[in-house]
């Protein structure tokens, strides 16, 4: 699994910064997190291939997490784009979009598909076969969904060395990986467990986007591998969160502490500051592995899960 941070800067973009977008790629799925101005551009400097992308999860109807979407789409039309797309995101996002469509006679040559949300409750919103999304209800001025990306259990591995061993026909090997218990040649019921190995441990991920200090989020992302919590404001401007409905720095380290997460990237500054190690400095006062997230730097899950 492996995060890029397209843009993680809160309000309008600027020459050196970019509002919210991030890709995630997970179990051979590219999606995009958001999509302020200019992700185009950056998903160009990340070299990220535009075909790839087949889900986008918009948090909400705040121009600095969707006035890109449009953009996206059309340039996707220019490219004669044929693969389905899936948009996630609250209701009113579909009627935004296909309107500005209808007005520019842009329509598209692919199929696109809203799935527009209401529920101020976690529901699952995508599943296949390796990953699933849960929504994640956070505390904005409008109706804002962070998102949980979990993989789910592979396989388990062949143990050759025990299977050989035990004389196990190659006609069970399928069952193994499924994790029943075989019968050996001489017809011994075999412990699936003396036979093939754990699979890899699955990763997840927690995007919380604008929100004001929410604990009832804690249970949702319980154990999480990475958290990404915004961070608009370091504590000489914690008065400003509650009325902005934003997070400080130590506030999203304190989700963190509270979720048992092994690593917190922090984003969303506000602009008014310059050194973003301040960020750190407060949130590691809190909780210990912190991050900072920085236009199209890239996080592989991996190396965090230590």
């Amino acid at each position: 699994m492996q995060l890029t941070i397209l843009g993680c800067h809160s309000a309008t973009p600027r020459i050196d910064t970019n509002p919210t977008s991030q890709v995630l790629q997970i179990k051979n799925h590219m999606f995009l997190i958001d999509c302020g101005e200019g992700t185009q551009v950056q998903l160009r400097k990340a070299k990220i291939k535009f075909n790839r992308i087949k889900h986008i999860f918009i948090s909400h109807l705040h121009g600095d997490h969707y006035f890109g979407l449009v953009g996206l789409i059309s340039t996707f039309r220019l490219l004669t784009r044929e693969t389905d797309l899936h948009i996630y995101g609250p209701k009113g996002l579909k009627e935004v979009i296909t309107l500005q469509m209808k007005l520019a006679e842009s329509w598209t040559n692919y199929k696109l598909i809203f799935h527009e949300l209401t529920s101020t409750k976690s529901e699952l919103i995508f599943e296949d076969d390796k990953v699933e999304v849960h929504t994640i209800p956070l505390d904005h001025r409008v109706y804002t969904n962070g998102f949980l990306f979990k993989e789910k259990p592979g396989e388990r591995k062949l143990d050759m060395n025990a299977i050989l061993n035990n004389d196990i026909d190659v006609a069970y090997y399928r069952k193994l990986k499924q994790g029943a218990d075989v019968v050996d040649n001489n017809g011994e019921l075999i412990k699936n467990s003396e036979l093939t190995k754990a699979p890899a441990p699955v990763k997840s991920y927690a995007f919380c986007s604008d929100t004001a200090y929410n604990p009832s989020i804690v249970p949702i992302i319980k154990d999480a591998d990475v958290l990404y919590h915004e961070a608009t404001f370091l504590e000489k401007h914690a008065h400003l969160a509650p009325k902005t409905k934003h997070s400080t720095a130590k506030e999203a380290a304190e989700i963190a502490k509270l979720a048992n997460v092994r690593a917190l990237i922090l984003g969303h500054y506000s602009t008014r500051y310059n050194d973003y190690e301040d960020f750190r400095e407060e949130a590691s006062s809190v909780f210990d592995n912190v991050l900072l997230s920085k236009d199209g730097k890239s996080f592989d899950f991996d190396d965090l899960r230590s």
